[in-house]
């Protein structure tokens, strides 16, 4: 019952997504750790940080680890996990590939016309939405911490944050220089 419901979630979340990976990140949190509790909100975190951390895309890295974790939090065997990981990656792409198969000439042939850009302007703004959903959605516990756990600690992972933040966008500061920045302060500090 469990490898039907990845089936299924998985593929409604390929099929209904636009916006890439990022876009995808809360409606896989919805539906994983909200709707049918197969992670925790802690487990949720690890899985995304561990996707951005790999090669791919995020959305597909995620839905193979949560595809993975889930199995494994139901009780089934490493193999099983392995099939559920497998079934939960191939899921959220099938329908999306075979939809943009079938679409694809038509665009292509279409691509100036008014209703065709009609269209993909109004999806901009829904993109932005769910980008920025995914982006509060990571704004938790689990990655600032809490002024309830150790308030010292929650006002330095907020500034990290806003200083990262004003480093790349108005000083230009190279993204990888930032993390390494802050891998080191939280090394040192935490």
């Amino acid at each position: 019952m469990l490898f039907l419901k990845l089936f299924y979630v998985f593929s409604k979340i390929g099929i209904f997504n636009f916006g890439g990976g990022y876009a995808m990140l809360s409606l896989i949190y919805s539906e994983t750790v909200v709707k049918n509790h197969w992670l925790t909100n802690a487990e949720f975190t690890d899985i995304v940080a561990i996707s951005q951390s790999t090669p791919g895309p995020i959305g597909i890295n995620t839905a193979t680890y949560v595809g993975y974790t889930s199995v494994v939090n139901a009780g089934y065997p490493v193999w099983a996990a392995v099939l559920g990981s497998v079934l939960a990656s191939l899921s959220i792409m099938w329908l999306s590939f075979i939809l943009m198969i079938s679409i694809s000439h038509y665009l292509l042939t279409h691509k100036d016309a008014p209703w065709v850009k009609n269209v993909f302007a109004a999806l901009r703004p829904a993109i932005i939405g769910l980008i920025a959903a995914a982006a509060l959605l990571l704004m938790n516990k689990e990655n600032f911490g809490s002024p309830a756990d150790s308030i010292p600690y929650f006002v330095l992972s907020i500034g990290l944050c806003v200083a990262v933040f004003v480093a790349t966008l108005r000083f230009k500061v190279n993204p990888i220089l930032a993390l390494l920045v802050c891998g080191i302060v939280g090394l040192i500090v935490y």
